[in-house]
């Protein structure tokens, strides 16, 4: 029901009116909420935590810091697909038959409320604003803990009331609604803390009067699996990881490409993902002559595999976050080529430790990757540059983080860090 000209049918127009109806009432319930009294948090906290998650790494780097932290002593979280093991996380999961009756996510966010009443944890943690973070903020109130948002999508959970996103409640509005953002943000507003995952969408928070504490924690990975490996051979000069969809604009990847073989003849690269574009994509590498050039691997579980037998790592996006794909390969050791969009200068700095490409056309990510290969010395020097970059993206930097997030739970709102 998406319309990419911002208009509304009347369907949607009567279902935008819904959601306003319904967000209303939603907003009136939590500042009823603070009425409820609020407990101390004590020094071992009890965590639930729940979300949707499209692969098993982007869970546990999340996750495991949060864990490991010195004063997280149970974290169990609720989900509608296994949860990989880690130390210290439990998972949960609705009964089957509640989920023949609700479906995945409606028997995920009903079991959750049922653990919170029944566990009464310290801290509740909901992955994406939409709509894991809104029942987040709610139930906490309503029991006394305090509430964690992860923003994982950057603004655009927020901004035109969700329009933008994967949500199928909120994107189906047709049209910006500034009276369902506001309230969107005013539940935010209301979190004990907001944590992102780079610095645009505390920018933007921020823009908009938003008050909670913010913390920037992209996530912790693990630098024995992202490391260099001098013994593995480099079979490809390009590596791209990420969904094969419009934003990602792997077409502009692929003529990048044609363009740079002028100079560069011998260049190759490989992809690796999945998504509604791959077979259009395909079909065009085969048109620009690049089947021998270009690999389509699909969607793969180890991808520090395929980072190691690389030479460096590209987004050609319109839009991104802070790439946890753009951090893995960095620690390993990858010098970057991307899009100068989101949150990816956070981490990527020009002629530094790879090259920020504010023109996004074919024709300057073509002149980058040759020049990324021209000067033997200056590509040794981004690679220790990319690797020095990363030092905070450690599991153990990132528990340390956490520990002190948890610790901020008992401190105003004033003496945030952010």
């Amino acid at each position: 029901m998406k319309n990419k000209n911002n208009t509304a049918t009347p369907v949607q127009h009567i279902y935008r009116w819904i959601l306003r109806s319904v967000l209303t009432i939603y907003y009136c319930l939590l500042t009823l909420s603070k009425v409820m009294p609020q407990k101390k948090v004590p020094a071992q906290v009890r965590v639930l935590v729940t979300g949707t998650f499209y692969s098993d790494h982007w869970l546990i780097t999340h996750l495991k810091p949060m864990a490991n932290a010195n004063n997280c002593a149970k974290l169990i979280m609720v989900s509608a697909t296994p949860v990989p093991a880690m130390n210290n996380v439990q998972g949960a999961y609705a009964p089957w038959w509640l989920q023949k009756i609700a479906g995945q996510v409606g028997a995920r966010l009903l079991f959750f409320s049922w653990l919170v009443v029944k566990e009464r944890p310290d801290v509740l943690v909901g992955f994406h604003l939409l709509v894991n973070g809104l029942i987040v903020v709610l139930l906490a109130r309503l029991i006394g803990a305090k509430s964690v948002y992860i923003c994982g999508g950057g603004p655009r959970e927020v901004q035109g009331g969700g329009i933008k996103t994967e949500s199928r409640i909120f994107n189906r509005i047709g049209q910006t609604d500034l009276f369902i953002e506001k309230l969107l943000l005013k539940s935010v507003d209301v979190m004990s803390v907001v944590v992102t995952m780079g610095t645009s969408a505390v920018e933007y928070f921020k823009a908009k009067g938003i008050t909670a504490p913010c913390e920037i924690v992209p996530g912790g990975f693990d630098n024995d699996i992202f490391c260099p490996d001098v013994n593995v051979e480099k079979k490809y000069d390009l590596i791209l990881i990420g969904r094969l969809s419009e934003v990602k604009r792997v077409d502009r990847f692929l003529h990048a490409i044609k363009l740079a073989k002028v100079s560069k003849p011998d260049i190759s690269a490989v992809i690796i993902g999945d998504g509604p574009n791959k077979l259009q994509l395909e079909k065009l590498a085969q048109e620009l002559g690049l089947s021998e050039q270009v690999v389509f691997t699909g969607w793969q579980s180890n991808v520090d595999f395929w980072i190691k037998q690389s030479r460096c790592f590209v987004l050609t996006s319109d839009s991104e976050g802070l790439s946890q794909a753009l951090i893995q390969a960095m620690m390993s050791g990858l010098p970057a080529i991307t899009s100068d969009v989101g949150d990816l200068g956070d981490i990527l700095k020009n002629d530094i430790n790879g090259y920020l490409i504010e023109e996004l056309t074919q024709e300057e990510f073509a002149r980058a990757f040759v020049a990324m290969f021209a000067a033997p010395l200056q590509y040794s020097t981004f690679t220790a540059n990319a690797l020095s970059a990363t030092n905070a993206f450690t599991v153990p930097s990132v528990t340390e983080q956490w520990q002190s997030i948890n610790y901020s739970f008992n401190l105003k709102k004033s003496k945030s860090s952010h």
